[in-house]
């Protein structure tokens, strides 16, 4: 596996090597059982650098919060989008991170000429687009948008906490804990869980389905 590093974009093939504005793409919030599901999008300044960038999940949340700030800051545009519970439901969580995706590019001040996105499922877009295999880890504007949809998405749940405290998610964040699923069976779903995975359709009284990804 390559490292960020030895990692070129033009090694994706023809037009990667051309200039021009390029914006890294990825999602918070696919597994767990509530809440949306978070995308950032984020062209960087190559004349204002950014240290530390890096996969979000390896790093602390204190810096987390500062590359947050800092991305915001110092890159040439971002956005962060979202799709909600509702959709989710309706369309599957891979369908939903998708359309959150299209939204954060979309969103963007700047106009980006070509797309590099985490993992190997793609949005449509209208412009070129790539999807680069543990991209957080190899590529900046890809880390520094898992950055940014982290945060946002861990501040979200902290707002939910705020509304639905017996659930706990300021601390699981909405993924399937055994506290989480133990509240669940004691209170049922609240407004903010996803009704179409499994652990919520159970504890809704529904038959079970498997995770739509």
């Amino acid at each position: 596996m390559r490292s960020r590093r030895s990692f070129k974009l033009e090694s994706l093939g023809a037009g990667w090597d051309r200039p021009g504005l390029v914006a890294g793409v990825d999602e918070a919030g696919r597994g767990p059982l509530a809440g949306p599901v978070i995308a950032a999008a984020v062209i960087l300044d190559e004349l204002r650098p950014i240290k530390g960038l890096a996969d979000s999940k390896v790093l602390t949340a204190r810096r987390r919060e500062r590359l947050f700030d800092e991305v915001r800051a110092r890159a040439l545009c971002v956005c962060i989008a979202e799709a909600s519970v509702e959709e989710i439901d309706r369309l599957n969580i891979l369908g939903a991170t998708l359309l959150a995706m299209q939204r954060a590019v979309a969103g963007l001040r700047l106009t980006p000429h070509r797309v590099v996105v985490d993992g190997n499922r793609l949005p449509t877009l209208p412009m070129p687009a790539a999807g680069v295999i543990k991209g957080d880890a190899k590529v900046p504007a890809i880390s520094a948008a898992s950055i940014l949809a982290k945060v946002q998405r861990d501040r979200l749940c902290e707002v939910l906490h705020e509304s639905w405290p017996a659930y706990g998610f300021d601390g699981h964040k909405g993924y399937a804990t055994p506290s989480h699923l133990q509240a669940l069976r004691e209170h049922g779903a609240c407004p903010a869980h996803r009704r179409s995975f499994a652990p919520v359709r159970a504890a809704c009284g529904g038959a079970a389905v498997e995770l739509p990804f």
